[in-house]
């Protein structure tokens, strides 16, 4: 097969997070940074000084307005970093442009915004839309997902996922983060993306119902109008109950735990190393003296398999490679539109029980949306 080698010139809207995941890629031969964009210009500034001591790149257009960096940017790809609560509109510009989108999470903030990007996307079939859950390429999640398909997990009874980042508050001040910026107002379990999308990526379901708690206790004086920590449990499609906790108030550090309970199997990340290192423990109905006994999994976080990876353990590299590849190769990207709503929904709706007393609520499908 002759090597595809189309250079894919790439715009970054957004140059904190966005110039720090896209980094990695542009070691690559087939990637061509040409545009930036952030309203702030100390960003451009930092993202240009960066660009240059870490790639040696210097040859991109700069803008201060997304109106303009959409209708001159010279780019056929974007990267979508903005504040989280802003994204769904970004990516209906950019695809109005004409541009494929790798859009950073959460995806949507509301079933509304669902329904509008699912409607948007639907509406450019010739584009690529790509959800940016860096956490689905961790190296274990990958090997899970392919134990899972494999059968040696059995069916899943219960999956559960943990979220636990606390900066200490005194460095989270009024002037870092202004009553205006979506840390302040958005709640912790609707950030939940990054631990329920890997476990619904590996076990292919989805969730119909969540009922969820949010602790009264306040962590950061900076942060009260915003609940710090929720606990939601899910049911979902094909059975199973998956528990997330999502806690940026305790004392916790900083690390993303993982674990499956399945029919013939089960598999978790080790709590108890440091998560740079930490491989996983399993027990499997067909390995013997497992049972009962968890065997070691040499198999961590790192996804350090492509030259040039560096951010994130190396997982930024390899979601921008996938966007990249599927726009080259023209072929369906691995965290579409439906997986990035049905991994951001319901956090939405958990939201929405904890507000209605932990009630049980319903989470509509993607599928049943009505687009007309």
């Amino acid at each position: 097969m002759m090597e595809n080698s189309r250079v894919i010139k790439l715009g970054v809207l957004g140059c904190g997070r966005g110039i720090q995941a896209v980094t990695d890629i542009l070691y690559a031969k087939d990637v061509k940074l040409t545009a930036i964009c952030d309203k702030n210009p100390d960003k451009i500034e930092e993202a240009k000084a960066l660009l240059k001591e870490k790639r040696d790149v210097t040859d991109f257009e700069c803008f201060l307005d997304a109106n303009e960096f959409f209708a001159k940017g010279d780019f056929e790809a974007v990267f979508i970093a903005t504040d989280a609560v802003l994204h769904v509109p970004f990516v209906r510009q950019a695809m109005e442009a004409g541009k494929h989108v790798l859009s950073e999470i959460p995806a949507v903030n509301s079933l509304e915004e669902a329904k509008e990007l699912k409607r948007i996307v639907k509406s450019h079939p010739h584009l690529k839309y790509m959800c940016g859950e860096n956490d689905c390429f961790l190296g274990f999640i990958e090997a899970w997902k392919k134990m899972y398909e494999d059968g040696k997990l059995g069916e899943a009874v219960y999956a559960e996922a943990e979220y636990l980042h606390a900066t200490d508050f005194r460095d989270i001040t009024p002037e870092k983060y202004p009553a205006e910026h979506w840390r302040q107002y958005n709640p912790a379990i609707k950030y939940i993306t990054h631990d329920l999308g890997p476990l619904l990526y590996v076990m292919n379901d989805r969730c119909v119902s969540v009922t969820c708690m949010v602790p009264d206790v306040v962590y950061n004086p900076y942060k009260q109008r915003v609940a710090e920590t929720g606990v939601a449990l899910f049911k979902t499609e094909k059975g199973a109950v998956i528990r997330i906790l999502i806690c940026f108030g305790a004392y916790v550090g900083a690390t993303h735990n993982y674990a499956i309970y399945g029919t013939r199997g089960m598999i978790e990340f080790d709590k108890s190393q440091p998560r740079a290192e930490a491989h996983c423990k399993a027990m499997f109905s067909d390995v013997p003296g497992s049972f009962g006994n968890k065997i070691d999994v040499p198999i961590t976080c790192s996804s350090f398999g492509l030259e040039g990876a560096q951010s994130h353990l190396g997982i930024d590299m390899k979601m921008l490679r996938a966007f990249v590849d599927c726009i080259k190769n023209d072929t369906e990207p691995p965290i579409d539109v439906d997986l990035a709503i049905r991994m951001t929904l319901p956090g939405i709706f958990a939201h929405e029980s904890y507000l209605n007393g932990g009630n049980v609520v319903e989470i509509p499908d993607v599928k049943d949306f009505d687009l007309d």
